[in-house]
């Protein structure tokens, strides 16, 4: 996890932007041999309760679908106010959107398993 102010300034200063759905995930690469996430929800973004349910959603999701990532890279998820998903499936399928439209891609296949969903 990123935690100190630092880290995330320097993500936000070098990093690869892919815009999503209500989100923005920025992503660079790191010295170590896994990587680490970081987590920005404005207070614009809705109470506590919506805030850190986005969180867990998020943390899940990196978890879960680490194939969707870089390896060894510093993964940023920064929420704006129109985010609007509530469930794993379609975190991964904004996530993996984000990513493909970045890399040219333009289709991109998230099957629901019980492991990811």
């Amino acid at each position: 996890m990123l935690r100190v102010t630092g880290e995330f300034q320097a993500v936000y200063k070098a990093g690869a932007r892919y815009r999503g759905n209500g989100l923005t995930l920025i992503i660079l690469a790191n010295d170590l041999e896994y990587s680490r996430l970081g987590i920005s929800v404005s207070r614009k973004v809705g109470n506590a309760v919506r805030r850190n349910r986005i969180k867990r959603l998020i943390r899940e999701t990196f978890r879960l679908n680490r194939e969707l990532f870089p390896h060894g890279a510093d993964v940023v998820w920064a929420i704006r106010p129109d985010f609007n998903i509530d469930n794993l499936l379609d975190m991964k399928r904004c996530a993996a959107k984000a990513l493909a439209m970045q890399s040219g891609r333009r289709h991109v296949s998230v099957r629901a398993t019980k492991k990811n969903v």
